[in-house]
């Protein structure tokens, strides 16, 4: 089998993120990850906070706290909540590491060897009031391009244009709000994009044609637009110091590489530190995941389309220009955004779900079905409570939960604590294994495809396969006449059982364990379901002891909805 390395966009570390960040990298690539894994590859899915750049320095500020000590407690926050939604990463890591620190200064040094690195003298704002030169996210403004008045000097969060501060209509201080600002000479160092446009070019056209129409248009876009030699050093008193061995005079200015420089870099350096966390007498090759594994080594990439231009044009190029042979991502999952209400989520306007409250609602299942079943992938999509709460009463305390608890209860009832025996299977089983291994084989297909809300509707239709023969037989009425009949269909009805608890692990893997562990099976290791399995409907054989498990999905009230508008509101704040 092959080796997957999966990485999703990297959090900033200014607060918890909210259901659009979920939904747009981590959640589908923890899907994906678990997935690959059950059908037998090697597969390492990697992550980390983004410690770099103004936003922690500001959130520090505001609350009040050194930088670092910020950074750590905000990660281990994070990190909880990730717990909570049971992302199973391999290693969760952090850009302010030692070994980002290495690795992204080894970066610079060789782009400077192959001279794709220049020391420019630039006109950067400055701000008497605060006693500093202010980097692009410590100056805020309105956007020439849209108008949006609290863009930030980098980029502007409302049309996603990238920026210069410089460009800002009416600028005025992040830090002291202060709009006495000037623009004086300072030194810093740019990539040399422009010379490594070409290559880029060449390197995209041979990778966007399987690329999803998303990534590969942004990437292209871009390009047809040319790269810009850009700054990648910053101000800043947190960051990756620029190497006093190469840039002296730099260095002893407190210059640190800007956050879009190392922040990729750190899907590298986050493989070293789960090498060097390794536990006592196990070693973990890193380096094999990232050089000289082009063909070794299939990489997938999840992020929301505003870092798409990061991951496909300006980080390749950083790669390209290292004239070393690391590997580069062969497929890029972009999404679109997830509105609420139609309106924007925001971190920083605070508008929205994040991802604690909602586990302070619900259980993750709910919401980790919910947003693949709804993922943003062709279009933009909106999370209303009015939808939310449909869904989940119709897929998960309906179509599953209520097929899950009536098989197993009436069964219980009627025959005792272990699965019946009953008849053979007749027509109506044999047709229901046609239909369960072809609906299995397109979920199958699309979850390859990385084609999510495909993919849920696949596993939603094998659920209602379920009830549709559970009607069809009726064995609330078989046993009036036949008790071996009604045994055959509820012996069928707990195979199905046990074949979603095996399917349905990486959309709900709470729940797919809880119905695993339904049955007292003596050498449980199957990872996945065979389309022969699939078929046959045998793998929990009769005298099975089982238990009849707690309400897998509690259906949601008038009440419930009405509760929940309240809290968070119906409507998106105008903009």
């Amino acid at each position: 089998m092959a080796r997957h390395l999966i990485t999703s966009a990297l959090p900033y570390i200014n607060g918890i993120k909210h259901l659009g960040n979920m939904v747009g990298s981590m959640l589908p690539a923890d899907v994906y990850s678990r997935y690959m894994r059950q059908r037998g590859h090697e597969v390492l899915y990697i992550c980390a906070t983004d410690e770099h750049g103004t936003p922690a320095e500001l959130a520090a500020k505001e609350q009040g706290l050194p930088v670092d000590t910020f950074c750590a407690q905000a990660h281990d926050a994070q990190k909880a909540v990730y717990d909570g939604f049971n992302l199973a990463f391999d290693h969760f890591g952090r850009s302010s590491s030692p070994q980002n620190v290495e690795i992204t200064q080894h970066f610079a040094r060789r782009l400077n060897e192959n001279g794709f690195i220049e020391e420019r003298s630039i006109r950067q704002v400055y701000s008497p009031a605060d006693g500093r030169f202010l980097p692009d996210r410590y100056v805020e403004g309105t956007c020439p391009h849209c108008g949006y008045d609290k863009a930030r000097g980098d980029q502007c969060e409302n049309c996603t244009r990238v920026l210069d501060p410089t460009d800002l209509l009416d600028p005025r201080s992040a830090i002291s709000g202060s709009t006495d600002l000037e623009v004086r000479e300072t030194k810093h160092l740019f990539l040399l994009q422009s010379k490594l446009q070409h290559e880029v070019e060449e390197w995209v056209a041979r990778h966007e044609e399987e690329w999803p129409h998303l990534a590969a248009s942004i990437a292209r876009k871009w390009l047809t637009e040319g790269l810009h030699d850009r700054s990648i050093t910053r101000d800043l008193d947190w960051g990756v110091p620029v190497p006093a061995d190469t840039w002296p005079e730099l260095a002893a200015e407190g210059k640190v590489f800007y956050v879009w420089f190392d922040a990729p870099i750190e899907y590298i350096a986050a493989t070293k530190e789960w090498a060097d966390s390794a536990p006592e007498g196990e070693t973990r090759d890193w380096k094999s995941w990232w050089y000289e594994a082009d063909d070794t080594v299939r990489y997938t990439e999840f992020m929301a389309k505003d870092n798409v231009p990061f991951h496909t044009v300006m980080f390749p190029a950083t790669q390209l220009g290292v004239r070393e042979p690391w590997k580069k991502v062969d497929y890029v999952k972009a999404f679109n955004w997830l509105t609420y209400y139609g309106g924007k989520f925001s971190t920083s306007q605070k508008r929205g779900v994040f991802t604690d409250q909602a586990l302070d609602v619900l259980p993750a299942d709910y919401w980790r079905y919910f947003l693949i079943a709804n993922a943003p992938e062709s279009d933009d999509s909106s999370f209303t409570w009015e939808h939310f709460t449909a869904t989940v009463n119709k897929d998960l305390a309906d179509t599953l939960g209520n097929f899950v608890n009536r098989v197993l209860s009436f069964s219980k009832k009627r025959f005792g604590e272990e699965v019946p025996a009953g008849g053979e299977p007749g027509e109506a089983e044999t047709r229901l294994g046609e239909e369960i291994a072809g609906l299995l084989a397109e979920y199958e297909s699309q979850m390859e495809a990385k084609q999510f809300r495909k993919a849920a509707a696949a596993l939603r239709a094998l659920w209602s396969a379920g009830n549709s023969y559970l009607e069809e037989k009726a064995p609330w009425l078989e046993i009036k006449t036949d008790k071996d009949a009604a045994a055959l269909t509820l012996r069928t009805a707990m195979n199905l059982i046990r074949l979603y608890a095996v399917v349905s692990e990486p959309l709900i893997p709470t729940a797919a364990a809880a119905m695993r562990q339904t049955f007292s099976l003596a050498d449980d290791t199957a990872t996945w379901v065979t389309a022969e399995e699939a078929r046959a409907l045998t793998s929990v054989p009769a005298g099975t002891p089982f238990t009849v498990p707690p309400v897998l999905f509690a259906k949601l009230t008038d009440e419930d909805l009405e509760a929940y508008k309240e809290r968070f509101g119906g409507e998106p704040e105008p903009a």
